[in-house]
């Protein structure tokens, strides 16, 4: 089961990064400095942990959210979107582009009984 999406921007973005940086991966801020921002990294430069769930995939890439923060978000689908701004945190390729990732969320509806 997926619990990511992208909306057209954001696979655009996404396109332009990996065409120039090769595979990346998105790990879910939790907050803080970064806000909500997905942060997007190439595949190999950013360690996962052991408690790392991955929500799905897009545009072919994996997004992940550490399990603490799982537990919180576990009914709501991430939608990743790409807005004008400049990237999200410093470590992020997003950054320094005119247009930056943004996570927005859709609350999923329990199944009834």
């Amino acid at each position: 089961m997926t619990q990511v999406s992208a909306t057209e921007p954001a696979l655009t973005l996404l396109a332009e990064i990996v065409a120039e940086h090769g595979p990346v991966l998105f790990h879910q801020s939790g907050g803080c400095c970064d806000g909500s921002a997905p942060m997007c990294y190439p595949q190999g430069e950013f360690r996962l942990g052991e408690n790392d769930v991955k929500l799905g995939e897009i545009g072919g890439m994996p997004v992940y959210m550490s399990g603490s923060q799982y537990e919180g978000w576990k009914h709501t689908d991430l939608i990743i979107d790409a807005i004008p701004g400049l990237g999200g945190g410093q470590f992020s390729l997003d950054n320094g582009r005119p247009m930056r990732f943004l996570t927005r969320s859709d609350i999923c509806r329990l199944p009834e009984e």
